[in-house]
């Protein structure tokens, strides 16, 4: 979802990225998530080779075709980079205390102990309330919106589980195919529910992406019930569409929705 101005070939020491009218923190907050998410055994994250206000120089990946072998590798590794943990629902990388974003757009950051609460109000509203002003939703299909979040917020959906590591926008393009496995660039990187970065990678056709959950349970099983829940964790990046990509990711936000309101507690 990264709506990033990237110059390659414009630095020789790595994949040059720079944005002129970059808001305070813009390439500071995707080196801080970068760093964060290369854990020991989890999933091999770019590295940053430089980076002032405005300009970031990431490591040149040589990409190769995905393989079975390599998605596999690639879930179990994400399943390690989820264990490492956050220090609540919402927070942000590790010393790093300025501001998040999704592509463009301004994440907001949290601290709540529950997954539904941090999830609701800070993950899907926002973007819904922003969809609404530019017409990418109608008001209409907003109440399905509204009622799942009702029920998210009031915890229905809470597991007990501590906040995971994620990468927060782990759609395809995001997903680097090297000779070495997997690598990630432009997260928006904090704790949340695992889930939802898989529903990502869903939502977006991640290639080989039944090796890649296959891997993933082969060391960390998944809950009972988590495809169900796929709508409900896609909640968060169709809001984020709806509000700047056109009415049809309203649509499918409407429909997540409903899935959603049909879903079982799990409480």
């Amino acid at each position: 979802m990264s709506d990033f101005v990237n110059s390659p070939g414009g630095d020789p020491r790595g994949f040059d990225k720079r944005r002129h009218d970059a808001p305070s923190g813009f390439f500071e907050a995707e080196a801080a998530g970068l760093v964060w998410l290369a854990v020991p055994g989890g999933v091999r994250t770019a590295q940053v080779i430089d980076l002032e206000p405005g300009h970031i120089v990431l490591e040149t990946i040589d990409e190769v075709p995905p393989t079975t072998a390599a998605a596999r590798a690639f879930g179990a590794q994400l399943s390690v980079t989820h264990s490492a943990g956050a220090a609540a629902f919402g927070a942000p990388p590790d010393n790093w205390s300025g501001s998040l974003f999704i592509g463009n757009r301004s994440l907001p950051a949290a601290y709540e102990d529950t997954w539904g609460a941090f999830y609701a109000r800070y993950r899907v509203l926002p973007y819904l309330d922003i969809a609404l002003d530019v017409g990418g939703i109608t008001a209409r299909q907003s109440e399905a919106v509204h009622a799942a979040c009702a029920r998210i917020e009031a915890g229905d959906f809470d597991d007990g589980a501590p906040p995971a590591r994620l990468h927060g926008d782990l759609w395809t393009g995001n997903v680097l195919w090297s000779a070495d496995g997997v690598v990630l660039i432009d997260p928006a990187a904090h704790g949340g529910h695992r889930e939802t970065d898989l529903a990502m990678l869903a939502l977006f056709g991640c290639p080989y992406l039944e090796e890649i959950t296959a891997g993933y349970e082969s060391a960390s099983p998944l809950r009972a019930g988590w495809r169900a829940r796929t709508p409900l964790h896609q909640l968060h990046p169709l809001a984020v569409h709806a509000a700047g990509h056109g009415a049809a990711y309203g649509r499918a936000l409407e429909q997540a929705a409903e899935a959603v309101l049909e879903l079982p507690s799990t409480r």
